[in-house]
């Protein structure tokens, strides 16, 4: 096992009603911004529990942050976040708005020429405002994390940042905000997920029991919940299940002391950047044929994941089982599916260089003509 530090000093309100606890951990008085999305913090009726929850504050909202949230839409909160002398923002939606709260937390107080230097210059973050999220789309773990992933429209750009600074004070999980998201967008989780938890434990072997314990919990849970929770949106068990596996995938857990791969997430933002795929519809595609692509690195631990996950014998059976378990969520698994073809790889191979994607994986042994060839197998 590697050394490693380890500190998540995020509080986690989990259940039902957590929403009415905003008022013990906003104090009283203080001039909150609510950033939102607009779908399913609205469909489900959160965006109003969230406004009666905050009548003690001095509350201004700004919705619209999309998916993939953009610098040109995040820069209006910005602005308005300044002007109005915002002392705390809450994030209420998926992952996009947390991520993009995240940048707007870091962005208001930077003195520097251009918040965007914060991403594309990995500009120091020296200072950000306190905020918290409430949870309507479980996927990302943005929620207990502290990373986001940024887009620029006018650049075609998709990239990530974060910082020690950028962890929520709190999140509140509670299972029932999410029975109203569309069956797209629960596929889409879980698969994201399953993914965040792939890359911290799909590398080579660290003797690391633990992490591997955890990774394959997630996983297996992922697996059996996955499709419950898809077939029936108001099963409170299997969807605070699925919640609460999304949140440890990617709370900084199990990938503390192992080496960690995140080349499919990297060529994955590309595609987003580039076509507009959901960023879980990237990493179904990316994953499968990056698997098959680095067999032989991988094959001790694809070897565990067969056996321990999935019940089978050979590395090409786990994969195998990975992809299908994929379309069964309805997250279709080839570019083609996605009207991607051949023509798109030098594209995206010129965007990987020009980001510095070019030594990428666990080992750093990913290159420009691996990542080509993945793409390939992906078509």
């Amino acid at each position: 096992m590697q050394n490693f530090t380890f500190c998540n000093p995020t509080k986690i309100l989990f259940g039902k009603g957590r929403i009415q606890d905003l008022a013990k951990e906003i104090p009283a008085g203080q001039r909150v911004l609510v950033t939102y999305g607009g779908g399913s913090a609205l469909a489900s009726g959160t965006l109003g529990e969230v406004r009666e929850a905050l009548r003690h504050a001095a509350v201004t909202e700004f919705g619209g942050i999309e998916p993939n949230p953009s610098y040109e839409t995040l820069m209006g909160a910005v602005k308005l976040a300044r002007e109005t002398g915002t002392e705390f923002i809450l994030a209420v939606g998926g992952g996009s708005v947390m991520d993009g709260t995240k940048f707007i937390a870091a962005a208001v107080p930077f003195t520097g020429e251009d918040p965007w230097d914060l991403v594309v210059r990995k500009a120091p973050v020296k200072s950000a405002l306190p905020f918290g999220t409430v949870v309507t789309m479980p996927a990302t773990g943005s929620e207990m994390n502290s990373g986001a992933v940024i887009t620029r429209r006018s650049l075609g750009t998709k990239l990530p940042f974060g910082s020690p600074l950028l962890f929520p004070r709190f999140s509140v999980l509670d299972p029932e905000k999410t029975y109203t998201l569309p069956p797209r967008q629960i596929g889409n989780g879980v698969v994201d997920a399953f993914v965040h938890t792939v890359e911290q434990y799909l590398t080579y072997p660290a003797d690391a029991p633990m992490q591997d314990e955890f990774s394959e919990g997630i996983l297996r849970t992922l697996i059996r919940v996955g499709p419950t929770t898809l077939a029936e949106p108001e099963n409170y068990e299997a969807r605070a299940a699925f919640v609460w596996a999304a949140t440890l995938a990617l709370n900084g857990l199990i990938g503390a002391g192992v080496p960690q791969d995140w080349a499919t997430h990297m060529i994955g933002h590309e595609l987003t950047a580039k076509f507009g795929l959901d960023h879980a519809q990237s990493l179904a595609v990316v994953l499968p044929s990056m698997l098959e692509e680095r067999i032989g690195a991988k094959r001790a631990k694809l070897e565990q994941y067969a056996e321990r996950v999935w019940g089978l014998r050979t590395a090409p059976e786990a994969i195998e089982a990975t992809r299908a378990f994929f379309e069964s969520l309805g997250v279709k698994t080839r570019l083609q599916d996605y009207g991607v073809g051949a023509d798109a790889i030098p594209g995206l191979l010129a965007a990987l260089e020009a980001h510095g994607m070019t030594a990428l994986g666990e080992r750093r042994d990913v290159t420009l003509d691996v990542s080509r060839r993945v793409l390939e197998r992906a078509l």
